[in-house]
């Protein structure tokens, strides 16, 4: 089945509407009389966040966004920028100071992310994408740039605003050197936030929260975001987080497994979750060949929608039709209703296209409990195992991540596929893990911009509640309370060979199939499709999002390992 290609047509909600259901209109939970959802309670302003999600059925996919946002008004005016110098001025001492005691790490991280601009010591002007305005990830370069250059300068007595930073400001537009003094201002809060200096952070995120809006340009919006992640540390590292403003805890997963408009507004609008899908179906269908009964075992099912494509590949087998597709999902205890509306949906959907389906659920309080007998194997079966982003979380707990890797080794599938977010948000020290973060987000946020509108409500949702949520949980939180410890495909892959695993290159097909869905995208000319030796990375103008790597287990090449070596090797 190497190099068999199957039809793909993009995402889209409209598709199944065909009698399976309709949503419920219990989309938000803590709407206030007036129908304002809140994501705080905050004194200064009201914001927005889902706190529960509810979805039945595919056809729930369709649902009008007016059902949902009719009562919501979620537009806090935008800061009047015609007074933006004057309002800077009021911070005119901490815009002379030099940073003080930021690590020689932190320093060349930002110097490395300075060199993006690809701009020799004597050019006098930034060079801006596309010919037009700086993308935000650009906007930030020029912003660590002037950081830098800041840190080295003798001359205490020019201020930010005066100096020209070896004309770093020079060309650019007045908004975007607007947004360059405001993601300054980000820098230099997160400086003295590492350096535990909270009172001046308090004033520069005071002047962040003032300038950057929720509903604003990317950078405005990025800035809003870390800014309310920073002073959430500050609140922590105080001993402020039990009173005042208090953050809504969400349960991210549970979120991510109902059908909600955010979620779906995602899939559907942007390329990249819909290119790993289809790349990853091609690569389980390449490894399962002619298989009678195909066995998928998926460490984290959500909605399920992802395995639409491949069931329509297996039914669309002429000559070797498929006598059995199981799925297993493997979940917890709290999340097994969830599970079971999922199974429901694909069960539904393979009746209409007349796939003999079956679906078992695997639930189990944690991940160090799960064992090999759960699982409903048969010998004739190719079991296939999918883990959709969700190693990461695991990696804060080394037992759970090990024991999970065991059963898996001994299940001894024909082919484990595995999608990551291709970044280093893990970093133990703190400064150096908001830089990696703050740039990635930049252009997750540049993709935002371009491929939704930035008045849809689902974009805003999306930003406000997911990624929101991530960012939060790598800037605000330490120990066993961040789970969102992204870390590249090279850490992997030597994790990966602690349990006798070898890397598999991708087929053609694979590869064929992630740049098919470039083209059906108005956006697509910015995403970039790339190798990584044989894995495969997705992104957007060339900072990789997300990593795809498919393996295979080699029990002759297996090592011993132990939690603390495991821990050693993904940097805890």
């Amino acid at each position: 089945m190497a190099n068999t290609y199957f039809s793909f047509e993009p995402f889209s909600s409209s598709g199944y509407q065909n009698g399976y259901g309709s949503l419920q209109d219990d989309l938000m939970k803590g709407v206030n009389k007036e129908g304002q959802a809140r994501m705080f309670h905050e004194t200064s302003e009201e914001r927005v966040m889902f706190s529960k999600y509810h979805g039945d059925t595919f056809t729930d996919f369709g649902m009008s966004e007016k059902t949902v946002y009719s009562q919501m008004e979620i537009c806090p005016d935008s800061p009047n920028f015609d007074t933006i110098l004057q309002e800077i001025s009021v911070f005119a001492d901490y815009k002379m100071e030099k940073p003080e005691q930021i690590s020689s790490a932190s320093l060349k991280l930002l110097s490395d992310y300075r060199s993006g601009l690809k701009k020799s010591n004597e050019e006098k002007e930034i060079q801006q994408s596309d010919g037009g305005r700086l993308s935000t990830e650009e906007v930030i370069r020029v912003a660590g740039a002037r950081y830098i250059q800041l840190y080295v300068q003798t001359d205490d007595d020019l201020s930010m605003l005066g100096h020209p930073f070896g004309c770093a400001l020079f060309g650019l537009s007045t908004e975007e050197i607007k947004d360059v003094e405001l993601a300054h201002f980000l820098l230099a809060a997160a400086e003295k936030v590492g350096n535990k200096q909270f009172e001046r952070a308090n004033k520069l995120l005071s002047q962040c929260d003032h300038l950057a809006s929720i509903t604003g340009n990317p950078v405005q919006r990025v800035v809003y975001y870390f800014a309310e992640a920073l002073q959430e540390r500050i609140d922590r590292e105080t001993g402020r987080s039990a009173s005042g403003k208090q953050t809504q805890e969400l349960d991210f997963e549970q979120a991510m497994m109902s059908l909600n408009p955010a979620v779906m507004g995602y899939y559907e609008r942007l390329p990249f979750s819909q290119m790993l899908q289809v790349a990853v179906s091609q690569t389980i269908i390449d490894h399962v060949g002619s298989a009678k009964k195909v066995h998928l075992i998926d460490l984290g099912i959500r909605t399920g929608m992802q395995w639409i494509v491949l069931m329509h590949a297996l039914a669309s087998r002429g000559e070797c039709p498929v006598e059995l597709f199981k799925i297993t999902a493997i979940g917890t205890i709290a999340s097994q209703q969830k599970i079971e509306e999922t199974g429901r949906r694909l069960s539904g959907f393979a009746e209409s296209i007349n796939i003999p389906f079956s679906f078992k659920i695997v639930t189990v309080s944690h991940m160090k409990d799960l064992k090999e007998d759960l699982f409903e194997l048969e010998a004739e079966e190719a079991v296939a195992v999918f883990s959709p982003m969700v190693l990461k979380t695991m990696i804060g707990q080394p037992d759970h991540l090990e024991n999970l890797m065991n059963v898996i080794k001994n299940i001894n599938p024909c082919i484990m596929v595995v999608t990551e977010i291709e970044a280093n948000h893990n970093s133990p020290i703190f400064v150096n893990r908001f830089i990696e973060t703050l740039f990635f987000y930049s252009a997750f946020f540049d993709s935002f911009e371009a491929c939704t509108d930035r008045t849809d409500h689902n974009r805003m949702m999306a930003e406000k509640v997911f990624i929101y949520q991530t960012i939060r949980n790598i800037v605000a939180t330490e120990g066993q309370e961040r789970t969102m410890r992204h870390v590249g495909i090279n850490v992997w892959k030597t994790f990966f060979s602690q349990f006798g695993m070898v890397e598999t290159e991708l087929s053609e097909s694979s590869l064929y199939q992630a740049r098919l869905v470039i083209e059906k995208f108005a956006c697509g000319g910015s995403c970039t499709v790339d190798m990584k030796g044989k894995c495969l990375t997705v992104g957007w103008k060339g900072t990789p999002f997300h990593s795809l790597s498919a393996w295979k287990f080699n029990k002759l090449e297996s090592t011993p390992s132990q939690s603390e070596s495991i821990g050693l090797i993904l940097s805890i």
